[in-house]
């Protein structure tokens, strides 16, 4: 999975596809490169970040929604917002990532179940103004665990088909470095659950602490290539990457070994 983030302030590239034309042909060259999957996000949730709302979130990706699923390319919508779900989903979308797991917004639950669109449901605590104050657990994995199989439940309890939901632990969200490191070590736990998992560690922060003080964030990209290879053996259903050749380039070496 791609990442093509239209916004302006996202940790790694905010502002480098604001205008249309340029999220669209990004959005391209990831395929070009390698995704199965383009996904795009109009709102921030790095640490701190203040919220938009849908009207301003759907000007900056709808056109780009439209533009890449009239390509044929396989889009999801990063949204907590259930109009703008919705919305995307009606341009083309074919999948709802929802990194609050149907908590931000109430209404997300009918929208989904209306759909009928694969719905990605991360683990979430809060957003991400106060987020890391949120990071404490008596066993991160278990009690990651428990809060997903409750969401879970809420989603079914809504009408949502459990074949069209997968799993994300939500990597970085109220979770420190060693609890995503401890994730990431236990993610057979949560496969367990029965269901696809995603992964998005890409270029986060506790990826960024493996490398020298003052790495660029693109350097990122060598560690967050080799998690997902190692990764690639436990049967994920994918990872979310912002460099999609280095991914694959790994990738494609796994295989070579097997």
């Amino acid at each position: 999975m791609g990442i093509l983030n239209v916004t302006p302030d996202s940790f790694s590239d905010g502002g480098h596809f604001l205008d249309h034309n340029s999220a669209i042909f990004h959005g391209r060259r990831l395929v070009a490169d390698g995704a199965d999957i383009v996904d795009v996000g109009g709102e921030s949730t790095r640490p701190g970040a203040e919220r938009i709302g849908a009207a301003e979130e759907l000007r900056r990706i709808l056109p780009v929604v439209r533009a890449l699923s009239a390509d044929g390319i396989r889009v999801s919508v990063d949204t907590m917002n259930a109009e703008t779900a919705r919305a995307t989903v009606d341009a083309g979308a074919e999948f709802i990532n929802d990194v609050s797991g149907g908590l931000a917004d109430p209404g997300m639950i009918a929208v989904a179940a209306a759909t009928g669109a694969p719905y990605i449901l991360s683990h979430w605590r809060g957003h991400s103004i106060d987020m890391n104050s949120r990071a404490h657990y008596d066993d991160v994995v278990t009690d990651v665990r428990a809060e997903l199989v409750d969401r879970l439940a809420a989603l079914e309890a809504g009408g949502v088909n459990r074949e069209n939901i997968i799993l994300d632990p939500g990597l970085g969200f109220a979770k420190t470095a060693e609890q995503n490191w401890e994730i990431l070590a236990r993610i057979s736990e949560l496969q367990s659950i029965g269901l696809p998992v995603l992964v998005g560690a890409s270029r986060k922060r506790f990826i960024g602490a493996l490398l020298p003080d003052g790495a660029p964030m693109t350097d990122r990209d060598l560690p967050t290539a080799v998690v997902s290879a190692l990764l690639a053996d436990s049967g994920l259903w994918g990872v979310r990457v912002h460099n999609v050749p280095a991914t694959t380039i790994a990738l494609a070496a796994r295989r070579r070994l097997v």
